[in-house]
This record gives C-alpha cells, sequence and structure tokens, in this order.
C-alpha cells in the first residue's frame, strides 16, 4: 500500500500541532506552578509530567481519529 504525499503532509502537520499543544500544557502548568509558590525544579517536574501527560492523551486521540479515518 503506498501511501500519497497528501496524507504524510496531514499527518506531519497533525504530529507538529500535537506537540504543540503538549508544549503549551506544558509551560503553563509550569508557570502555575511556579506562582503557586513552587521551586524551579518543582515547577520544570510538574511540566514535564504535564508534557508527557498531554502529549500522549494527544496522540492516543490521534490515533484513532486516523484509525477510523483509513
Amino acid at each position: 500500500m503506498t501511501t500519497s504525499p497528501t496524507h504524510l503532509a496531514l499527518l506531519t502537520l497533525a504530529l507538529l500541532a500535537v506537540f504543540l499543544i503538549a508544549l503549551l500544557a506544558a509551560v503553563t502548568a509550569g508557570l502555575l506552578a511556579r506562582w503557586d509558590g513552587a521551586s524551579a525544579p518543582a515547577a520544570l517536574l510538574r511540566a514535564g509530567i504535564a508534557f508527557g501527560g498531554a502529549l500522549t492523551l494527544l496522540i492516543a486521540v490521534l490515533a484513532l481519529v486516523a484509525g477510523t479515518l483509513t
């Protein structure tokens, strides 16, 4: 089965959007933790947890959508 360049471009854009949304969630979580009085390492840890969780969830949703469309 061959994949058209259009499908590959859309998949690349979707992955980029997922990564950027997860990064935005991480930055938000880190800033909120820091404003709440957490130390810098604790805020980074919370940002990393938020990034990993958001990325996992969004990749799972993307896989579900891609599976239903094909």
